[in-house]
Parts: C-alpha cells; sequence; structure tokens
C-alpha cells in the first residue's frame, strides 16, 4: 500500500512547516492519543498518516504481521535514513499535557522522537536539502520483529549513506549499546506429597543455587558501553504448596559486552537435570561518534543495529529528546524545550554526515 506525492507538492508542503515547540508537541500529542502498545501499533497509523501527509511524504505500509504494519516514508532518493519505534510498552498512558510538559506513553519513547525526526526533515527540505527515508517499524520493546522485516526495504535505501535512529538520550549521541541476550533456565524434579518430601525431588532448590552461584560471577565493563549486567526478569516452579515441585525456569536479561563469556560461565553451572536454552540475541554495538556533539554512555538497547543493516553496514547514530530514565514508567514526559533542541540537533547531524559524504 503505497501513497504517492511527485517531489515538488513534497517540497511544497514541508515548506508549510515551522517546527515550533507547539508544532511538535502537537503532532507528539496527536499520535500519543492513540493506544499503540506492542501489538496494537495499527491504531497510531491514522495520526502517523495525517502528520505524513502533512510534509508531503511518499508513504507505504509493509505487513508484518496481522493487522501490524511498519511504515517506509520517502521525499526522494534516499540518501539519509531516520527511524525509530511504533510500539510502546504497557500501560496505556493517554496523554496530559500542562504548559510546556506533556506526559503520558509514548511521549518520549518513541513518538517524540517521530515528531522531532519529521520537523529535522522538513527543516532539511526548506534548506535545499533532499533524499531522505523515515522509517517507523512495529514490536521493538519486544522481538524487534518490525526491524527484522524492514530488511526488505534494503534495496529502496542502499543510497543511504547514514541513519539515525530514535531514542531518548537526553539529546547526547550513545556511543554504542551492549548486547541483548536473553536466556531460560529450567531445571527437573520429581513430583511427591510434601508430607513425604523424600519420595520427590525439588525442581526449585537446584535453580536457586544455580542463580545464587551467577550472582557470586564477577561483572566485566566497558569503557564506552558499561558494565555488564543482568536481569532475573521471570521465575516461576511447582504448581501447589502441597506438592513438591517437578518444573521450576528463570528467564534472564543479559546486557551483554562484546566477546562475552556469560552464556558460557551459566552452562558451567548448569546442575543435573538442568538445561540452558538462548531465546533471543542481539550483539553488541559501537556507534558512529561525530566531532564537535556530545556524547554518552546509554542503559539500553535498540533497533539501530538491525537499522544499520538495512543500508548496508554504513554509518548510524542513535540520539534523540527525551530521557530514558522516564520511559517505561508511569511519569513518561517530554517537554517542548526538549523536541526543539532535538529537531536541532537532528538537523545538525544531518547535515554533518551529508557532508562528510559531499552531498
Amino acid at each position: 500500500m503505497t501513497d504517492t506525492n511527485p517531489l515538488a507538492a513534497q517540497s511544497a508542503a514541508a515548506a508549510q512547516i515551522t517546527p515550533t515547540a507547539g508544532w511538535l508537541l502537537d503532532r507528539t500529542e496527536a499520535l500519543c492519543r492513540a493506544d499503540t502498545t506492542t501489538g496494537r501499533e495499527d491504531n497510531g497509523l491514522p495520526a502517523l498518516r495525517a502528520l505524513l501527509r502533512e510534509l508531503g511524504a511518499r508513504i507505504e505500509m509493509q505487513q508484518v504481521a496481522p493487522g501490524r504494519h511498519n511504515v517506509l516514508a520517502t521525499w526522494g532518493v534516499p540518501r539519509l535514513l531516520f527511524s525509530t519505534h511504533l510500539d510502546t510498552v504497557p500501560p496505556f498512558l493517554p496523554p496530559r499535557r500542562q504548559g510546556d510538559l506533556l506526559s503520558g506513553r509514548g511521549t518520549c519513547d518513541a513518538k517524540g522522537q517521530i515528531s522531532a525526526q519529521l520537523g529535522a526533515i522538513s527543516t532539511l527540505l526548506q534548506q535545499g536539502h533532499d533524499g531522505f527515508a523515515w522509517l517507523g517499524v512495529i514490536g521493538e520493546e519486544t522481538d524487534s520483529i518490525g526491524a527484522i522485516a524492514s530488511q526488505d526495504f534494503a534495496p529502496q535505501l542502499a543510497t543511504c549513506v547514514a541513519a539515525i535512529n530514535g531514542e531518548p538520550t537526553c539529546n547526547r549521541l550513545a556511543t554504542g549499546q551492549r548486547g541483548t541476550l536473553q536466556l531460560k533456565l529450567s531445571t527437573k524434579g520429581l513430583a511427591a506429597h510434601s508430607g513425604t518430601p523424600e519420595l520427590g525431588r525439588s525442581a526449585i532448590w537446584p535453580l536457586l543455587d544455580w542463580l545464587q552461584a551467577l550472582r557470586q560471577l564477577p561483572t566485566p565493563a566497558d569503557a564506552e558501553l558499561g558494565p555488564e549486567v543482568w536481569n532475573l526478569g521471570k521465575l516461576q516452579g511447582g504448581g501447589a504448596p502441597n506438592v513438591i515441585p517437578a518444573d521450576a525456569e528463570a528467564v534472564l536479561m543479559v546486557r551483554s559486552l562484546p566477546d562475552s563469556d556469560f552464556e558460557d560461565r551459566v552452562r558451567a553451572l548448569t546442575p543435573p537435570d538442568g538445561k540452558l536454552e538462548r531465546i533471543a540475541y542481539t550483539p553488541p554495538e559501537r556507534f558512529t561518534k561525530l566531532a564537535g556533539f556530545e556524547h554518552a554512555t546509554v542503559t539500553f538497547g535498540s533497533d539501530a543495529p538491525r537499522v544499520r543493516k538495512i543500508i548496508g553496514g554504513q554509518r548510524v547514530v542513535l540520539c534523540g529528546p527525551g530521557d530514558i530514565k522516564v520511559a517505561h514508567t508511569l511519569e513518561e514526559h517530554i517537554t517542548g524545550r526538549d523536541l526543539t533542541s532535538g529537531c536541532e540537533l537532528l538537523v545538525r547531524i544531518a547535515t554533518t554526515l551529508l557532508r562528510s559524504h559531499g552531498s
């Protein structure tokens, strides 16, 4: 499904846009009114498509799953790709606006990114640049299904010399990101009546011992990416308090470093009747550094490595307005000042990236 606009119409539409704080807050608020928690991304398409049409974009929809679409917008032959995600974490929190402050789910993660990026594209077009693409993907908050499917756009984006991926980084360029490794640890026991535990074997105690052993492991660190850390995100076992549990499992999320041996160390500690499975893995990545810009270590993961693959391994920058410390919380918010600063920063980054390629 494609909406088309001639290049002249695109430029004319962009010329009508001035990404002031009010404009950016209005568009972000409109995007945030739709509940786009993962799996419901298409709820936000009416507001998103209206915004893209306002800027004169050529719009292409990619169905990734039933009722779930990636969105690709282009202005001319793309030389620079902007990208961020369309989904948010639950629960849905309707937007609330008080002066310069906009609160609610998605305000910084990542609908504020959408408004700032599209405002930057409008400014760049008004400055005489052309050749931009904007990609919104589904499922970033869970399995990155959208970013994986978006690799199909690679032929259309082969002319891009760089990409800017949007996440809340307090308007600083991320030095890179740690990998995300999900592991499932499971143990087997033998069920029995709790009054005769000698006839059974608990699956929970070996799992707890396994986890405790992992807590004793040293924590390596990287100067640019930070420490390698892991979270026990899920722990379950047994079915009733009067039954010796026959099954137990834990799911870990590891923020891994380059050349990490964490998975090997977990495997070496596996108890009898234990099993280790890798659920998902995204490798760590170091991002483009640009002279004259402020850089910072970030604690989260993103689709930036997959975005880089779409443009054939070219340079990628990860940055955007808002603070990750309030993302995923009940206090998520962004300000008009954040958005205007982010928009101006994106224009500077884009100009720098294009200039370095003689564009």
